[in-house]
């Protein structure tokens, strides 16, 4: 335990100090304002129509990316001093997000009254903001596959001061087009606002525009598109999939129950967003380079249980505070409209701790490369949250179906993780060489 709070207080805090707390707190407060902003400009239903085009944004999004971000980071700190190899690396990840984007982009543009029955109601038309979405994604992924670059070459102060503008920037935009067009501005914010960001980014890559010179089609290496392989699919899974299951489950409560409780479970979900994004970085700022780094059995049970002692009291703490505190919280960030939302605060939360006790074990599939043990568990996971929320929203007649089904999900998704890691966090030491 000593060596994780040493390690955290050394490096982690540090890490999440010059880069990971600002782009977090920026991005929670920008999103505690449109939520506030759409509460009160829009409502409980609104918030259900945005929800839905969230989630399908964030999906296509990481399709067009191709789910590179994260091995390109890995690999371009790795090849960085190598001109030829770096070529390689950049001309594979251009060339084949370019042509992804353009799949994406020409799909979303030409389905998009399709699209448009899918994620809205057939009454709602909003297949114009489906369109929009099309021609910005370009940007969008030109800015993350920026912001990787940057990463890989530990730009991390640019990286900060973009964070920070183009946060700033879309929020503006954002609560500026709610407060005009209402529920058609708040659409059309989701789908540019990511976008815009890229407006920003283009001063910092001016620096690195002689990197321009190494995009080239006969440098295109299969050698690092079998690399990136394992991150990209492993990303897309759970990037694609999670929020296609939110938008199933939210259209399901829209018909079954009515568009106001689908937005009440939206705020309950955008609400758990906010705290989980503390949580989520610390663990993958420490779990996943101290895995790569693990080999034995000891060693791996030693860090799991060091990370429950150290840090999920802390959680459970923060976690009771937020349910006494349930009121306040709702209508801070929403309105007395939503109400309704401190009855799912008991589920959602119990769900959240049993999940945090989860992602900190299933960080090894990242760690070790463990590809079908990713694929396998993440697929159950995805299943059995939509078999359950179903379930239970039918069973309860209500959203608090949903939550539970949360808690019941995720409890089931830790229970698979025991089996699959018992060995290893229950087995005897002295067996091991």
């Amino acid at each position: 335990m000593k060596e994780l709070i040493n390690y955290i207080n050394n490096k982690v805090l540090l890490k999440i100090a010059s880069l990971q707390t600002v782009s977090v707190l920026i991005r929670i407060i920008g999103g505690l304002l449109t939520s506030k902003a759409i509460a009160v400009f829009i409502g409980a239903e609104g918030l259900a129509l945005v929800g839905n085009l969230r989630n399908f944004v964030g999906s296509f999004q990481a399709i067009a990316t191709v789910g590179f971000y994260k091995g390109i980071v890995k690999h371009i700190s790795e090849v960085k001093e190598k001109a030829q190899e770096l070529s390689k690396l950049l001309s594979t990840v251009y060339y084949v997000g370019f042509i992804s984007t353009v799949l994406v982009c020409f799909f979303c543009y030409l389905k998009a009254e399709w699209i448009n029955d899918l994620i809205f109601p057939t009454y709602n038309d909003y297949a114009y903001v489906i369109k929009i979405f099309a021609i910005v994604l370009p940007f969008y992924v030109l800015n993350m596959f920026s912001f990787s670059i940057m990463n890989g070459f530990l730009k991390y102060k640019i990286l900060i001061i973009i964070n920070i503008i183009g946060q700033i920037l879309s929020v503006s935009i954002a609560l500026l087009l709610i407060y005009q067009n209402k529920i058609d501005g708040a659409l059309i914010s989701v789908v540019i606002a990511e976008s815009l960001i890229f407006l920003i980014t283009l001063v910092g890559i001016i620096n690195r525009r002689s990197l321009v010179s190494s995009l080239k089609v006969g440098s295109i290496s299969l050698k690092y598109l079998k690399k990136m392989a394992p991150y990209s699919v492993m990303a897309l899974f759970t990037a694609v999939l999670l929020p296609m299951v939110a938008i199933l489950i939210r259209s399901y409560i829209i018909d079954t129950i009515g568009y106001k409780d689908a937005g009440f479970w939206e705020a309950m979900t955008r609400i758990s967003k906010y705290y989980l994004m503390f949580v989520s970085s610390l663990i993958a700022m420490y779990l996943v380079p101290r895995f790569s780094e693990i080999n034995k059995a000891s060693e791996f049970k030693k860090e799991i249980f060091s990370f429950y002692k150290t840090i999920m009291p802390i959680l459970l703490i923060g976690l009771i505070v937020i349910y006494l505190l349930r009121k306040y919280i709702v209508l801070t960030i929403f309105s007395e409209e939503f109400e309704p939302v401190e009855n799912l605060f008991k589920w959602q939360l119990l769900g959240d701790f049993v999940k945090v006790l989860s992602i900190v074990i299933a960080y090894q599939f990242l760690a070790k490369k463990m590809f079908w043990h990713y694929i396998l568990t993440e697929a159950f996971l995805v299943i059995t949250l939509y078999s359950t929320s179903i379930y239970f929203i039918n069973l309860y007649g209500g959203i608090e179906g949903a939550v539970i089904a949360h808690f019941v999900c995720y409890t089931m998704y830790f229970g698979i993780l025991i089996l699959i890691f018992g060995s290893s966090l229950f087995g005897v030491e002295s067996h091991e060489n």
